[in-house]
């Protein structure tokens, strides 16, 4: 049942949690900067697809979970983008060392079980010079905010293939 949830239900829940023209503008500005080559990880249902600007010819995007395909493949068909998609977690990414020139993630970050990992492997894959882009949510600075967050964290976990409410983004000391 887990991986029916996860591979069936939970891309489509995604896909119409994240759909919206507001988030959609966010998307629009963020990779309105990308150059040259482009890595995506997280690439979930493909959303972030239609907002890449014109320049942008060809992508390498990774996923790991093999149900957001379903839904990513007709925004890819769509696209006039060349998409090199796979299967693939940003904690062991299966790419050369400085291989790309940016790094896109959008509401990824919060659900990686290793993010030192992650941006570590981030990191070894971009070029001298070469930028992650992200968009993210995580934990309030409003001290009440943060209980709440705290308290559903659980139940978000669940619902959202291990996406933190409560993730300190900004680090302890960085605020």
């Amino acid at each position: 049942m887990k991986a029916f949830y996860r591979q069936v239900l939970f891309p489509r829940l995604l896909d119409w949690a994240l759909a919206s023209k507001r988030l959609e503008s966010y998307r629009r500005q963020l990779l309105a900067q990308v150059r040259g080559a482009v890595l995506e990880i997280g690439f979930g249902t493909g959303l972030n697809l239609a907002c890449y600007p014109e320049h942008i010819q060809k992508i390498t995007v990774a996923d790991p979970n093999p149900g957001m395909g379903s839904l990513a493949r007709r925004r890819i068909a769509a696209s006039s983008i060349a998409v090199d998609w796979l299967v693939a977690d940003a904690q062991e990414l299966p790419f050369s060392n400085q291989s790309f020139d940016s790094v896109v993630s959008t509401w990824t970050l919060c659900s990686i079980p290793d993010l030192a990992k992650a941006l570590g492997e981030i990191r070894r894959v971009l070029r001298v010079g070469g930028k992650l882009f992200f968009l993210e949510h995580g934990l309030s600075p409003d001290p009440q905010v943060q209980s709440w967050q705290r308290r559903l964290n659980p139940i978000q976990r669940a619902i959202g293939d291990g996406c933190n409410l409560d993730r300190d983004m900004a680090g302890p000391g960085n605020r």
